[in-house]
């Protein structure tokens, strides 16, 4: 038997705090659900800012966050809301982290809600162009996944 200021901490309920959602953001988010290692998490964030070709710069935020470790790709769209105008989302997580050409997962958030291919770090560039400016539709990258079912370009 505990004595009684034990048994009552252990009645006590913490109470889990409330999902944190995904409002507005002036850019298509990239959004970190892995903390297993910060290089990689560095070296993406690198790569993405880097311009390409003429000059095109990746016009992304980053949402880093702890309070978003661990995410599937299913429970991250449950927690967007509806005043995140952007047609897709871009997630950094463990296969990202952890591979060697720290593949990106983006995610449609209109036509096919929740489908989704992987992408190098060096490709956000021409996706979030794109996809940004309605120039190409999500289907045309998805399609054009390459080795490892990565989109490599075009």
């Amino acid at each position: 038997m505990y004595p009684a200021h034990v048994a009552a901490k252990k009645r006590r309920r913490v109470a889990k705090p409330a999902p944190i959602s995904i409002e507005s953001s002036d850019n298509p988010l990239i959004v970190r659900t892995s903390f297993a290692d910060a290089r990689a998490w560095s070296a993406v964030r690198e790569i993405v800012a880097r311009p390409v070709g003429d000059g095109f710069r990746a016009n992304v935020d980053y949402l880093d966050a702890p309070a978003f470790d661990g995410l599937t790709k299913d429970q991250l769209v449950e927690r967007i809301g509806k005043k995140y105008d952007h047609a897709f989302i871009v997630i950094a997580d463990d296969v990202t982290m952890s591979g060697k050409d720290h593949a990106l997962l983006v995610v449609d958030l209109d036509e096919k809600r929740g489908s989704a291919f992987r992408a190098l770090p060096s490709q956000i560039q021409s996706i979030e162009n794109n996809l940004s400016l309605a120039n190409m539709d999500f289907a045309e990258f998805a399609q054009n996944v390459g080795r490892g079912k990565v989109f490599r370009g075009f």
